[in-house]
């Protein structure tokens, strides 16, 4: 893939009120005092911490927190698309996804619609109507089509075509989400299927989705997506999941892909890293995916180290 040198404004978003343990919230400030940032140049890339956003409590309880927050978090993301760099969120809880891509979606504006290649454990699909645990980080993805109700009045939008949209390594949903994205016509790559085929095989599946007819594509990680094995410290666990060093070595081809329109990373827990084996591999990661190809060898190599 061509190389784009665009400076990566990381953004933190220090919120854990939508999901299943607060703790998140810390988890911009614990990447940050491990060095990210100094970690990410000596691998050739430049970034820099644009900010840390976090939630304010004026009013509509937790569903009004959570939005006011991403449209705060919108508004960052679409500034820095729209000054040629490339933004990384860090959050917290995956319901920051809703600011993400609806800001990333509203910088390409009229140059074309935004395809998104979601990696996941859950479909973060649902509606209030539909939670059972009425948290709001199992709902961005729905929000993000269009699909919420009242309850998150601030947060839908139906920025994102379902038909550009694709999910890698499903394995935890219920019943609600699964059927909303079929009929909205949502390719899902389940875990036995990613795991049948090969990672980077429906990886290029994914990413033809996310390209056709569009003006670029994001990435959203959910830490939960990969094998606890390799990386424990998330909220809402799920076994047999993708492999640290695997995804290392396929994200690490979508790095510098000038198509790439940002990249979020969710759910990373810091109160449950107890060795920091979990940051090491976010570490790794985030230098594969912003990187590239130019340091796959070297993530691969550290990525094999942690797993």
């Amino acid at each position: 893939m061509a190389k784009a040198a665009r400076k990566v404004d990381l953004i933190g978003v220090a919120s854990g009120l939508g999901g299943a343990d607060a703790a998140c919230a810390q988890a911009p400030a614990r990447l940050a005092a491990s060095g990210l940032e100094a970690r990410l140049r000596r691998a050739g890339v430049e970034a820099s911490w644009a900010t840390t956003l976090a939630p304010k409590r004026n009013g509509g309880g937790v569903p009004g927190a959570v939005a006011r927050l991403c449209a705060e978090l919108g508004a960052r993301v679409a500034g820095s698309v729209r000054a040629g760099q490339l933004p990384c969120v860090i959050g917290g809880d995956h319901s920051c996804a809703a600011g993400t891509w609806s800001g990333a979606a509203r910088a390409l504006g009229p140059r074309g619609p935004l395809g998104l290649v979601w990696l996941d454990a859950h479909m973060d699909s649902h509606t209030p109507g539909t939670s059972p645990s009425a948290r709001l980080h199992g709902m961005p993805l729905a929000a993000l089509l269009g699909q919420c109700d009242q309850a998150l009045e601030g947060l839908q939008g139906g920025v994102l075509p379902a038909r550009n949209v694709a999910l890698i390594g499903v394995r935890s949903y219920e019943q609600a989400e699964a059927e909303l994205l079929a009929r909205l016509g949502v390719r899902v790559y389940g875990i036995e299927e990613v795991l049948r085929r090969d990672l980077g095989r429906v990886l290029d599946d994914a990413l033809s989705i996310a390209n056709e007819g569009t003006a670029g594509y994001g990435v959203s990680l959910d830490l939960d997506v990969l094998d606890p094995r390799d990386l424990p410290a998330v909220a809402t666990p799920a076994s047999f999941g993708i492999r640290g060093a695997e995804l290392a070595r396929e994200l690490g081809r979508i790095g510098r892909d000038p198509r790439l329109v940002a990249f979020e990373l969710a759910e990373y827990c810091p109160r449950l890293d107890h060795d920091g084996r979990s940051e090491r591999l976010i570490g790794r990661l985030l230098c594969a995916a912003l990187g590239g190809a130019r340091e796959d060898s070297q993530v691969l190599a550290d990525a094999l180290q942690a797993a």
